[in-house]
């Protein structure tokens, strides 16, 4: 089940401020805005209780903004779920307005919207992303879940931008076995960094 949304509302399931633990702008304060909704599914997915967006409430954009204004960063992060399962023009053009960078991180998996400083853009094999955000897109981040994920990995990186950061990311389930076979391939392979979830490490949001 869809909600029927207003131009002026998003499904939220939880915004809070943190540092970004993830990907070029790691250690970053942040604002995220985790938005409800999304049609990708990974099985290994940490925000599941993200997927159906009936199940959140739908916030004014006005009242998101006000809530991220609480805080002193003026980083604000748009994810979900896919965030791009909504029309995020306005939001972006008011967060925007009020000071702040927007950074989406999206599967890429539905046509984009918004206005964006940053797009991180981390395809999943469950729905791949459309051409336009691979070509937009200012990060990739591979999530690595086993060994066959580095040659996927490459087939996008081959596909975006020549000024697009190129990121590994093990996955956290397996990140002991994985993240050495990263570190080697990106030993082998320098145009990749390794993205950590240094938030996890911390034990924060």
């Amino acid at each position: 089940m869809q909600h029927t949304l207003t131009p002026s509302a998003l499904p939220v399931m939880e915004a809070f401020y943190t540092l970004q633990g993830e990907g070029f702008h790691q250690g970053r304060a942040a604002y995220f805005i985790r938005l409800g909704g999304c049609d990708v599914g990974c099985f290994w997915c940490d925000v599941k209780d993200s997927w159906d967006a009936a199940n959140h409430p739908l916030i004014p954009v006005e009242e998101i903004v006000a809530g991220a204004l609480q805080h002193p960063g003026r980083l604000a992060i748009i994810t979900g779920g896919e965030p791009l399962l909504h029309n995020l023009n306005e939001l972006t053009t008011t967060l925007q307005q009020n000071g702040f960078e927007t950074n989406i991180e999206t599967s890429g998996s539905s046509p984009l919207s918004g206005n964006w400083n940053w797009i991180c853009l981390s395809p999943k094999k469950f729905k791949p992303p459309v051409p336009e955000v691979i070509q937009l897109a200012n990060e990739l981040k591979v999530v690595v879940f086993n060994k066959s994920d580095f040659n996927w990995a490459e087939t996008y990186a081959q596909q975006v931008n020549p000024h697009c950061e190129l990121y590994l990311q093990p996955e956290w389930d397996k990140a002991t076995e994985i993240t050495p076979l990263i570190i080697e391939y990106i030993q082998s392979n320098p145009q990749w960094r390794l993205s950590l979830q240094v938030h996890k490490y911390l034990d924060i949001r």
